[in-house]
């Protein structure tokens, strides 16, 4: 009754997601149908937030190898060329790669963005934290973030969202504005990364699915609303 309950509230905020279940069994089965591929010989990567409440929000991790963790502080791949040229060198022999991508909103019950229960807390909290901290920060419009080696990754991340920043403001919802915005910027990057590690990829295809974590609540499924599936042969990129 619950998850039925979350998939209405879920649904009103992003109409195209599916509960994150049916989003790994939908598609590994494109993957598998559709393009041929050997499920048993892909490697998957992923550029979602460092945050510990998205480690079960799909079971792709169940029956892929890996993840390879490319992603930090909202789920930008901080781990960069670098990263991307290490998970190209781990592909199994004749298998591909998979690389599931995006940042991670909360929804509540009541339907408020930006925000869950978190397990065995009584208050909600965040989610994404890292995300709703920029939003408060972005209020300001003196405030520029201040790269610096303490806190890299949050300054970081702050300053890619800062070309966004009018329109989260502007937004009827700047939780979702802000999440949307830091789907633009890991996509364009994940992209960016392909393309210049290109001749590192001792295989041709490489899987993308990129898209928004929702997080729910404690012991029921989290969704995903995919934004962006695509087998891409790096050769020819």
């Amino acid at each position: 009754m619950l998850q039925r309950k979350f998939d209405e509230v879920v649904k009103s905020h992003f109409p195209n997601s599916m509960d994150a279940k049916d989003t790994s069994i939908h598609y590994l089965g494109k993957m598998q149908i559709e393009h041929k591929l050997d499920i048993s010989k892909v490697l998957m990567a992923t550029s979602v937030c460092s945050d510990d409440i998205n480690v079960p929000s799909t079971t792709f991790f169940n029956v892929l190898f890996g993840p390879f963790i490319m992603g930090g502080l909202g789920g930008v791949p901080f781990a960069g060329q670098t990263g991307m040229t290490a998970f190209a060198h781990h592909i199994p022999d004749d298998g591909s790669a998979f690389i599931f991508y995006g940042p991670h909103i909360g929804v509540t019950l009541e339907g408020e963005l930006g925000k869950m229960y978190r397990p065995r807390q009584e208050n909600t909290g965040n989610s994404c934290g890292a995300l709703m901290l920029a939003l408060d920060r972005l209020h300001d419009e003196n405030y520029r973030p201040i790269l610096n080696d303490d806190d890299y990754q949050q300054m970081k991340l702050e300053e890619s969202l800062l070309p966004y920043r009018a329109d989260i403001l502007s937004s009827d919802n700047p939780q979702k504005a802000i999440t949307e915005a830091t789907y633009d910027i890991i996509d364009k990057k994940i992209h960016e990364y392909l393309k210049t590690c290109k001749d590192e990829f001792p295989v041709d295809k490489v899987t993308l699915l990129g898209g928004i974590i929702i997080n729910t609540d404690y012991g029921l499924d989290d969704y995903f609303d995919s934004r962006n599936f695509e087998v891409i042969n790096v050769k020819e990129l």
